[in-house]
């Protein structure tokens, strides 16, 4: 079995109150896995931890070879510019620029091109020159998705990217999101509310009662 691109063991977290506690996760390339649960439960922050942006009361996270929360600074903003994609529900699109001067944003920053095939899978490709003003909700959030995948991480962090999103183009999302990580060895990990879209992912774990249990 390949090595892992994210392992995370014995994560432990709290706030004014425990969230969840004693947590194993791992994920290789090729693989998708959904987190489901209610409102409240800590998908989000689960998620914050294993995508550098949160570190755990207790348990260690590597993260691409790299003992996460051992790097400083630097080594991270290194990860999160080349390494790591994140996808939001909501877009945060640059106001008054174009799709296609957002995307390159990314692109720049990460030493890739654009790739206009993912620009067609996400059907997206007509609307480069427009301003992100002029896109609907759900063409925004295809734009802001290709962003990510325009740099190329080799592991795509997702929280609710289809939330906002009619059936037909959640699915159209999945199915570009399932396509990248086969064909660049990559790994997603998707937490969502609908469990239609989860299914569509390898694994499905639950996170309840404080514990991440994969759903059989």
């Amino acid at each position: 079995m390949s090595q892992p691109l994210l392992e995370a063991t014995g994560i432990s977290h709290s706030f004014d109150y425990l969230l969840f506690s004693d947590i194993h996760f791992s994920i290789a390339s090729r693989q998708s896995a959904a987190i489901v649960g209610r409102s409240g439960s800590g998908k989000s922050t689960l998620l914050h931890i294993f995508s550098t942006f949160l570190q755990p009361n207790k348990g260690e996270v590597t993260l691409l070879e790299h003992d996460l929360y051992t790097l400083n600074n630097e080594e991270i903003e290194a990860l999160r510019r080349y390494d790591v994609g994140i996808i939001f529900q909501f877009h945060y699109l640059f106001k008054g620029m174009s799709a296609l001067e957002n995307i390159s944003v990314a692109t720049m920053l990460s030493g890739e091109e654009i790739d206009n095939a993912i620009l067609k899978k996400l059907q997206i490709d007509h609307l480069m020159a427009h301003k992100t003003s002029e896109l609907s909700g759900g063409e925004q959030q295809r734009v802001s998705i290709a962003r990510v995948l325009s740099k190329k991480p080799r592991i795509i962090f997702a929280d609710e990217p289809t939330g906002n999103l009619d059936k037909e183009t959640a699915e159209l999302v999945m199915d570009v999101l399932t396509a990248y990580i086969k064909e660049h060895e990559a790994a997603l990990v998707l937490v969502t509310h609908d469990e239609t879209m989860a299914e569509r992912c390898d694994a499905v774990y639950r996170l309840e009662e404080k514990m991440l249990k994969e759903v059989v």
